[in-house]
């Protein structure tokens, strides 16, 4: 399993572009609406530098989304999130589908441990092992619920979805309280400093392909 992208616990922030008007419950963390179509999203960072063929921001029905296509890779793609005060605003909303499970892949097993979808809340931890973090995933076959651990302890798995969704191309909104889930994750009672969120369709541990289109991370009240 790779390490989560080092630059959301190392590197220089990056200046995020204004981002649109935003309810008054939620921060808008990125919504895509700003990138160009068909490149790689500014304000991100790829782990290596194939993971900006792997990432690339479309638009559908005048919606713009960051969409995945891994080949045998398994590369994350992450951008800081400066702007994010936890203690303010605890839940993490997005979209996503999934739109190819990686064939053959159970998230349980190390040698299988490939996802359609994951998007992770990372918290700075270790400029040599890298930060620690929440990963929230869309898993073809594990039971939704399960609790998972990877990356020497340092990352907690959580299953948000299993299996295919009811139609292929409708969006599902994910609210969660990450604040919670961290605490409960790694049995602490402060409030961390987020770093950054990142993303990951990976295909490498069972060398298939997987894809799925992510779209309007924002950070909202309770």
């Amino acid at each position: 399993m790779l390490r989560l992208v080092l630059i959301l616990a190392a590197a220089p922030a990056l200046a995020p572009a204004a981002p649109p008007a935003a309810p008054a419950d939620c921060i808008v963390l990125d919504d895509f609406s700003r990138a160009s179509v068909g490149e790689f999203p500014g304000g991100w960072e790829a782990r290596r530098d194939e993971g900006k063929t792997v990432y690339r921001v479309s638009e559908e029905g005048g919606r713009r989304f960051l969409r995945a296509l891994s080949e045998g890779l398994g590369i994350q793609a992450g951008r800081p999130t400066e702007s994010w005060n936890l203690a303010t605003h605890p839940v993490l909303a997005w979209s996503w589908r999934p739109r190819r499970f990686p064939r053959g892949a159970d998230e349980r097993q190390a040698a299988t441990n490939d996802s359609a979808l994951a998007v992770y809340v990372a918290v700075p931890h270790s400029k040599l092992r890298g930060p620690r973090a929440v990963k929230y995933i869309w898993s073809e076959r594990v039971p939704v619920g399960t609790a998972l651990s990877s990356n020497s302890g340092l990352t907690r798995v959580r299953v948000l979805r299993s299996g295919l969704p009811a139609s292929p191309d409708a969006w599902v909104e994910e609210r969660v309280n990450a604040l919670e889930d961290w605490r409960a994750a790694f049995a602490e009672s402060q409030t961390p400093k987020v770093g950054g969120i990142a993303v990951l369709t990976d295909a490498d541990d069972t060398r298939s392909t997987a894809a799925g289109d992510y779209a309007g991370f924002r950070a909202c009240r309770r």
